[in-house]
């Protein structure tokens, strides 16, 4: 039987977890979509705040947590068939305290859940793949930078993707990403610099733009070495 583009198209599943439209997240989320696309991909964005999606787990989501196959919220069902559909999912959302907004964790908790995401020897997740993109407020020269990173690669991907059965998943952490920039010296002191001027400010997100298009690319150039 053959198969047309369509249905050998891969598939991504892009995740934003801002309240703004107008934010850089959201911003970052459309560039990064339109990347996948260029690639060959269908694209299903989920806009957690636009799709009124509650992060709060309740009785719905675990009528009996102990049952793997039990039919779940009507809400989580249908995002869980648009992570089943998806062979790749990216999750771009703004960096709060070296973690992911409320937003994103509550739907980790009520969408990956267990008999869904866990809880199988044969994992439903299994070979899909995942990019976060984190938007961090620190300055690029700032030295937690890398801790940061290390902090939502150990949380992110080990603690989450991997465990859930994903093949490769990756943080690609993006700094810079306020207008006044921010970081904190040897002694502990926070220091934040005078909000950029119109020219400076441009320079300073076309270089944000440059790096999470390379963080896209490298996520893509991944998937076809392990092709």
């Amino acid at each position: 039987m053959q198969h047309t583009d369509a249905e050998s198209a891969r598939t991504a599943l892009v995740v934003v977890a801002h309240h703004r439209s107008d934010s850089l997240t959201a911003h970052t989320a459309r560039r990064a979509t339109a990347q996948l696309e260029s690639a060959g991909y269908r694209v299903d964005v989920v806009d957690l705040h636009a799709e009124g999606f509650d992060p709060r787990m309740n009785s719905e989501d675990q009528p009996d947590w102990g049952n793997r196959d039990k039919t779940y919220s009507a809400q989580v069902e249908d995002h869980m068939r648009r992570v089943l559909a998806a062979d790749t999912v990216v999750a771009v959302f703004p960096v709060y305290w070296q973690s992911v907004p409320a937003i994103l964790k509550g739907w980790i908790d009520r969408v990956w859940n267990y008999g869904f995401a866990y809880g199988r020897s044969k994992p439903r997740l299994a070979g899909k793949r995942m990019l976060w993109l984190g938007l961090g407020g620190v300055a690029s020269d700032d030295p937690m930078v890398e801790p940061m990173r290390a902090v939502l690669e150990t949380a992110l991907s080990e603690g989450i993707a991997y465990y859930c059965g994903f093949s490769y998943s990756t943080v690609g952490l993006l700094p810079d990403a306020e207008e006044r920039r921010q970081r904190v010296d040897a002694q502990g002191n926070f220091l934040l610099d005078a909000a950029a001027a119109s020219a400076e400010r441009e320079r300073q997100y076309a270089e944000f733009d440059r790096r999470t298009e390379e963080f896209v690319a490298d996520f893509l150039a991944a998937e076809a070495v392990a092709v």
